[in-house]
């Protein structure tokens, strides 16, 4: 068994509206220490990133809002995340909005990289999001970083977050998959198709159904890939089973269908570091939508019904 490394990062700057700073605290008394150690996992909880709240801090560029704050704080997240996994560590990163994960698949990068010698590294991603979250400053509408962290990881964005670790792509766009799309504008449609991610929309899991996309994009980053990381942003899944989250839309994953992922991503045994992002408990109800992440985090650590 593993010993994960539970990092928290408070980050509501990267989001149009605040709560998600509280994600973190809301998945720890959800009983995160409790599930992950039945599974047999031992855990090191390294506490949170400290970051200001947005009050206290001028928004600065309006195509790149918080940008230094951002910088900073994602420059954190990368250090810790390294360094859990330079100690043999699983790192499960808490969210926070989507920004943090610039942080999360830098610090795993440059991990693999020092590791293997390999620029760029052989680094596979699986995200789960209901937007493509790959605008940048020049196309973005609203400003906000949570919707540009592909891009960022891409190569593509403000150099403070394209040069942690290593200037630069973080991951290829050949062992990256989307899952989960549904809400997507026309810039991000294009920047999607010049991108060469596979990428599989809420039509692709209707007309296929969730095991065999999920077979497809597990095929996509392994390809390959020496490390395997899981981003879940949790308005992937339908805001009728998730409600407490920023960006809510009709449509998304059923709650078996999230298990499912997890389930099939844990019997590859290739899992190396986990995030969850976007859970908003001033949104949600009763704790619902941390207890669902908790689950779903559970699932990924090997968790079964039988």
């Amino acid at each position: 068994m593993s010993t994960v490394h539970i990092l928290g990062v408070p980050l509501d700057h990267g989001a149009g509206r605040r709560g998600v700073g509280m994600g973190p605290a809301a998945m720890r008394i959800a009983g995160l220490h409790a599930a992950i150690e039945r599974l047999g996992h031992a855990v090191r909880d390294r506490g949170d990133i400290s970051i200001p709240a947005p009050e206290t801090q001028p928004p600065g560029e309006s195509k790149a809002k918080f940008l230094p704050l951002i910088a900073d704080a994602v420059a954190s997240v990368a250090r810790e995340v390294e360094s859990a996994l330079d100690q043999g560590g699983v790192p499960l990163v808490l969210g926070g909005d989507h920004s943090i994960a610039i942080g999360t698949i830098s610090g795993i990068a440059n991990h693999l990289r020092v590791k293997s010698g390999v620029t760029p590294p052989r680094l596979g991603v699986i995200w789960f999001d209901a937007h493509a979250d790959i605008n940048t400053p020049e196309t973005t509408p609203s400003g906000n970083i949570h919707g540009m962290p592909v891009s960022c990881l891409l190569g593509q964005g403000p150099d403070s977050l394209t040069s942690l670790g290593f200037p630069g792509p973080k991951v290829s766009p050949d062992n990256f998959a989307l899952v989960g799309l549904r809400d997507i504008d026309d810039t991000e449609k294009r920047l999607l198709r010049e991108s060469r991610i596979r990428c599989f929309t809420m039509e692709d899991v209707d007309k296929r159904g969730m095991a065999a996309v999920m077979a497809e994009a597990i095929a996509v980053v392994s390809r390959g890939s020496d490390m395997l990381h899981v981003s879940f942003d949790i308005d992937a899944i339908d805001p009728r089973v998730a409600p407490g989250t920023g960006t809510p839309k009709l449509g998304g994953l059923t709650y078996r269908e999230a298990h499912l992922a997890m389930e099939m991503l844990a019997d590859t045994r290739r899992v190396t570091s986990i995030e969850v992002v976007e859970v908003n408990p001033v949104l949600d109800d009763r704790n619902s939508t941390a207890e669902l992440a908790v689950g779903l985090i559970g699932s990924v650590l090997g968790n079964r019904i039988l």
